[in-house]
C-alpha cells in the first residue's frame, strides 16, 4: 500500500514539473545598453586656420620710438595644436595646449612717419611670418558634455620681420597671449573648435643702421610690441589616453 502511494505522488510531481516547463516565460527583457560616456579627460591633437590682423596700438614697422605705424594687412593663419584635458568634474575641466601657427599678417607703410627730414622713403611692411603659444585652458562642459567653454593664456613667441628701406631685420620676439573659446563633440574623439586670442610679443633685434643712421632712435630696429589678434577654426582628435573608464551597470 505504502509503495503504490509513493508511486502516485512521484507521478504527480513529474506531471506538474513538465506542465510547468510548458508554460510561456514572463521574465521581464534585459535593460538598453547605456550609450558610451563622454569623456574629454584625455591627449588630443588637430589642425586650424584663420585669420589674423595687428592691433592699432601696435609698433608694427621699423622704427619703434620714432616710426611708428598703425596700418595694418589682416592675413591668414594655420597651424596646428597638441594638448591635454583632464575633467575634475562632469562639469568643469582643465588641460594644457601648444600650437604653432605660420601667418601671413603684415602691416601698411601708413601712420607718423617722420621720413621725410632725412629725405627716406617710407617704409615697406612688418611681416609676422610664424608664432606659437603654451597655455592653460579651464572651461565648463554643457549639453551631456558635448560642448565646451573655456578661458585660455600663458607664453607666447614668434618671428617680426621689420622691411626698412635699406634691410630687411627680422627677431624672433617673445611674450604673453589671452583668450577663449567653444569645442564641440560632434561624434566620440571628433571635435570642432573655434578660438580668439589676442598676443603682444617684444623683444630686442639687430640694427644694422649703426650709430649714424640709428643715434638712440630705434631706426630699423625690432626692439618694439608686436600686438595682434587671431580667430580660428580647427579640428581635434581625442585619443582618451588616461581616460576613466564608463560606468556600467550590472544586471
Amino acid at each position: 500500500m505504502k509503495k503504490a502511494l509513493f508511486a502516485a505522488s512521484a507521478l504527480a510531481l513529474m506531471a506538474g514539473s513538465a506542465l510547468a516547463a510548458d508554460l510561456p516565460s514572463y521574465k521581464a527583457p534585459p535593460p538598453p545598453t547605456p550609450p558610451p560616456l563622454i569623456t574629454w579627460t584625455g591627449l588630443y591633437g588637430g589642425l586650424n586656420f584663420g585669420v589674423g590682423f595687428y592691433a592699432n596700438n601696435s609698433s608694427n614697422a621699423w622704427g619703434a620710438g620714432f616710426n611708428n605705424h598703425g596700418g595694418s594687412r589682416a592675413g591668414v593663419v594655420g597651424g596646428g595644436q597638441i594638448g591635454y584635458n583632464y575633467q575634475v568634474t562632469p562639469m568643469f575641466l582643465v588641460g594644457v595646449e601648444t600650437d604653432f601657427q605660420g601667418t601671413s599678417i603684415g602691416s601698411g607703410a601708413g601712420g607718423n612717419t617722420y621720413n621725410w627730414l632725412f629725405g627716406l622713403p617710407p617704409v615697406t611692411t612688418a611681416t609676422l611670418n610664424w608664432f606659437g603659444t603654451v597655455r592653460g585652458r579651464a572651461g565648463l562642459t554643457l549639453l551631456n558634455s558635448k560642448v565646451l567653454i573655456y578661458g585660455t593664456g600663458g607664453f607666447a613667441y614668434g618671428e617680426v620681420q621689420r622691411n626698412g628701406w635699406w634691410n630687411q631685420n627680422s627677431a624672433v620676439q617673445t611674450g604673453w597671449t589671452v583668450g577663449g573659446g567653444g569645442e564641440w563633440m560632434v561624434i566620440p574623439n571628433w571635435s570642432l573648435k573655434l578660438e580668439y586670442l589676442y598676443t603682444q610679443i617684444s623683444g630686442n633685434g639687430n640694427n644694422n643702421g649703426g650709430w649714424f643712421f640709428n643715434p638712440g632712435w630705434g631706426l630699423n630696429s625690432t626692439n618694439n610690441r608686436t600686438r595682434f589678434h587671431t580667430i580660428r577654426a580647427g579640428v581635434n582628435y581625442h585619443f582618451n589616453f588616461g581616460a576613466p573608464a564608463p560606468v556600467l551597470a550590472k544586471y
